[in-house]
C-alpha cells in the first residue's frame, strides 16, 4: 500500500514542486548556517570579546525549543520561508560550537613554529587550523544535516506553507491516509540520507592528508 501510494504521489506535479521547494529552502538555510557558524567561530577564536558577546546568544539558540522559534517566525514573517529560517537557526550553533572547539584545540607548538617561519594567515589556515578543525567539521556536518531536515519539515507541518513536504504530511494526517504518510516518511528518509552522503563526500574530498 505504501509503495502504491508513493507511485501515485510521484506522478503528481505537486509532489515534485513540494520536494524541490522544501529541499531548496533547507539546503540554503543549512549552507548559510554553516558558513556563518564557521565565520563567527573564527572571529570568536581571534577576539575573546566577540566570544563573550556571542555566548548568551548561542546558549539561547541551543536552549529554546525549536517550536518556539517556529511560532515566533510565523508571527513575525509568515510561513513562506519558514523551513529556511528554522534550518539556519538549528545549524548555526552546531557549527559555531564544533568549529570553535576545534580551533581552541589547535596544536600550540605548530602555531609557534608558524610564527618562527613567519607564515601568512592563509597558509596557517590551510596547513594548521583546517587539520585541527576537520574532525569537528565532519561531526558537525553529520549532526546538522539530519537536524536541519527534521526541523525544517516540522516547521512546515506547523506553519502550513503550501506546496511543501510538511503540507503533504499534514494533508495525509487530515485524511487519515496512513499509507501516504508512510510514503512521505520514506521520501524524507531517502533525501536525508542522500543529502548527508553528498555533503560528507564533498567534505571527505577535502580531508587533509
Amino acid at each position: 500500500q505504501v509503495l502504491s501510494a508513493l507511485f501515485f504521489m510521484v506522478q503528481k506535479g505537486v509532489f515534485w514542486l513540494s520536494l524541490f521547494s522544501t529541499m531548496g529552502k533547507i539546503i540554503s538555510g543549512t549552507l548559510i548556517g554553516m558558513v556563518t557558524g564557521i565565520l563567527f567561530a573564527w572571529i570568536s577564536y581571534r577576539k575573546l570579546i566577540i566570544k563573550d558577546i556571542l555566548f548568551p546568544f548561542v546558549l539561547f539558540l541551543k536552549a529554546v525549543p525549536v517550536v518556539s522559534f517556529i511560532v515566533l517566525i510565523l508571527i513575525a514573517f509568515g510561513n513562506s520561508w519558514l523551513a529556511f529560517q528554522i534550518s539556519l537557526i538549528v545549524v548555526f550553533p552546531i557549527f559555531y560550537i564544533n568549529i570553535l572547539e576545534g580551533l581552541e584545540h589547535t596544536d600550540v607548538k605548530l602555531l609557534e613554529l608558524a610564527k618562527v617561519f613567519e607564515t601568512d594567515t592563509i597558509s596557517n589556515i590551510k596547513i594548521i587550523y583546517f587539520r585541527s578543525v576537520y574532525p569537528h567539521l565532519l561531526s558537525a556536518m553529520q549532526l546538522a544535516c539530519g537536524m536541519a531536515i527534521k526541523s525544517g519539515i516540522a516547521a512546515e507541518v506547523i506553519g502550513q506553507a503550501r506546496n511543501t513536504i510538511g503540507n503533504g504530511i499534514y494533508q495525509s494526517k487530515i485524511y487519515l491516509s496512513t499509507d501516504e504518510l508512510l510514503a512521505w516518511t520514506f521520501v524524507i528518509l531517502l533525501i536525508s540520507w542522500l543529502y548527508e552522503k553528498t555533503l560528507l563526500l564533498i567534505l571527505r574530498k577535502a580531508e587533509p592528508k
